[in-house]
């Protein structure tokens, strides 16, 4: 996990990440700090083993640790996050060292996870799929306090635990 490790401490993930919790301190909604994050990654590779998808580790975690990095920059100007998440991580994935670096084809397909993350296209790629998905089955809706208070519609809600 060395290379997902590069991505944590690289100083432009850090501004973001701690922008973010700044940000979210007092939410009373879904946070986007690192226990989402991991839960997002450990279901995404849950099911790519599962289902014999084939994605190596880190580039499955390296998705989930980078899909809600443009939170910041939502809340402050309003740009949507998955897309200001795509530019922040296109710098952050250009800028790793040698020995932590990402293929051409690892980036687009981390690259191309974190925009689709939020919305799912059609026909979407088989990584920007299993992360979309995972991102949404990692929320816990039916043990949130706050869940009646979210706007997100019913059918997206996570309303009791599922294997």
């Amino acid at each position: 996990m060395d290379r997902v490790n590069a991505i944590w401490k690289h100083p432009l993930y850090q501004k973001y990440y701690a922008r973010i919790e700044e940000l979210e301190q007092n939410r009373v909604f879904c946070r986007h700090q690192m226990p989402h994050l991991l839960d997002v990654a450990r279901i995404a590779y849950i099911r790519n083993l599962e289902d014999d998808m084939g994605f190596a580790k880190d580039v499955v975690y390296a998705a989930a640790v980078l899909h809600d990095i443009g939170k910041a920059l939502q809340y402050e100007a309003r740009i949507p996050h998955e897309l200001a998440g795509v530019d922040i991580a296109e710098q952050i994935l250009a800028d790793l060292p040698a020995e932590a670096a990402y293929t051409t084809d690892e980036k687009r397909m981390i690259l191309t996870a974190v925009k689709g993350h939020r919305r799912l296209r059609e026909d979407p790629e088989p990584l920007e799929k299993l992360l979309y998905e995972s991102d949404k089955a990692s929320r816990m809706c039916f043990a949130c306090p706050a869940e009646a208070q979210c706007d997100w519609s019913r059918e997206k809600k996570n309303m009791e635990i599922k294997v």
